[in-house]
């Protein structure tokens, strides 16, 4: 009984920043947003060293390297878009935690944010690197 308890705890936070279909890691530096049929997911790194996860391939008159987005299937991707912000979202994925967004998951850990969806296909988003596999 004792083992179930701390399951139940363990996933509440995960349970808690799904349903805001918006959430923040703790660093504040990573923010992202679910579609409500847990379709696609983007998410933006406010700071990040090194050249972007992808080489720009179309003209951009935002910012490159700084917005990630994953569907349902398939590859991640990168997209033009505003010079990001620190985020206020309230709903903060605890490190140590996987949040789930439909066919989307994503995992928060000190080392970074990861997120994949049903076809293996994802996203790894840190200050230092940034990957798409």
């Amino acid at each position: 009984m004792r083992w179930f308890v701390m399951i139940l705890v363990a996933l509440q936070p995960a349970i808690a920043w799904a349903e805001g279909y918006g959430f923040r890691t703790p660093s504040r530096n990573i923010y992202c947003n679910g579609s409500v049929d847990g379709g696609d997911i983007t998410c933006v790194i406010v700071e990040r060293d090194g050249p972007p996860a992808l080489p720009q391939t179309t003209p951009c008159d935002g910012v490159w390297g700084h917005h990630y987005s994953l569907n349902r299937q398939g590859p991640a991707f990168l997209t033009c878009g505003w010079q990001p912000r620190p985020s206020n979202y309230t709903n903060v994925a605890p490190y140590g935690v996987t949040g789930t967004f439909g066919a989307i998951s994503c995992r928060s850990e000190t080392t970074g944010l990861t997120c994949r969806n049903q076809s293996g296909h994802g996203f790894f988003l840190s200050r230092r690197s940034q990957q798409i596999f």
